[in-house]
């Protein structure tokens, strides 16, 4: 019972719109215009790269929690922070290691959830 006592409702709420406006953004782009997901997918993870470099993106993570790094816009900016981590204590290789190094959790996951959404469904390809 301690447990749903420490729940912080308004992060949660926090963390739903601002993940949930991610997805509209994602969903709209989809709809509106001939990007294919491959594309919408690298457009995500790049601009998270550039808003993480920029440091901000942290903002957006302070403010929202797992709403903000879940989707592929803190995905990029988990490359960016652990690249340039990787570049301190590194050098310049550490640009290179450091955003996998960072992202290793991700990309595992991401790998074997795809592995078993690929076993589930039945794709289509979007019409251009």
């Amino acid at each position: 019972m301690n447990f749903i006592q420490s729940i912080d409702y308004m992060e949660l709420l926090r963390c739903f719109v601002v993940g949930g406006l991610i997805c509209i953004v994602g969903q709209i782009l989809i709809d509106k215009t001939k990007f294919t997901p491959a594309r919408i997918l690298v457009t995500f993870v790049t601009t998270g790269v550039i808003l993480g470099a920029l440091g901000i993106y942290r903002y957006v993570i302070d403010f929202a929690g797992c709403g903000a790094t879940v989707p592929l816009l803190g995905f990029g900016a988990n490359l960016a922070k652990g690249a340039i981590d990787g570049v301190k204590s590194d050098g310049i290789l550490g640009a290179f290691t450091g955003g996998l190094k960072a992202s290793a959790g991700g990309i595992a996951a991401a790998v074997f959830f795809g592995y078993i959404a690929s076993l589930v469904s039945k794709p289509k390809i979007k019409k251009q």
